[in-house]
């Protein structure tokens, strides 16, 4: 697992931070609550300035402790990034880990 951005909450209940990889240096990125249309749609839009780079969306973790699940994506990655944005000691990291790949 890799820390790769920090956060936190405003009153609006927007996160607001930065997101950091060897590719990728987003000095500014705010979560900022979307209007859902229909229940699969995503809590939350992730945002650099004017451009849309991503979404979360609400989950429970099997220890019920709650997080968002947050895929980033643009033309210039070669996939999608998925992480997870979790309670942290000061504020809320994003971390990213590598899915465990079938045998």
């Amino acid at each position: 697992m890799a820390t790769i951005g920090t956060f936190t909450k405003d009153d609006a209940g927007n996160y607001n931070g930065a997101i950091k990889t060897l590719t990728l240096n987003v000095k500014s990125a705010v979560l900022r609550k979307a209007e859902k249309t229909n229940d699969n749609g995503p809590d939350f839009r992730i945002f650099s300035g004017q451009t849309e780079f991503g979404a979360a969306w609400m989950k429970t973790s099997k220890e019920d402790r709650a997080y968002l699940s947050v895929k980033l994506d643009d033309p210039s990655f070669p996939a999608p990034i998925y992480a997870s944005l979790v309670d942290a000691d000061e504020g809320y990291s994003l971390i990213w880990s590598r899915p465990s790949s079938a045998n």
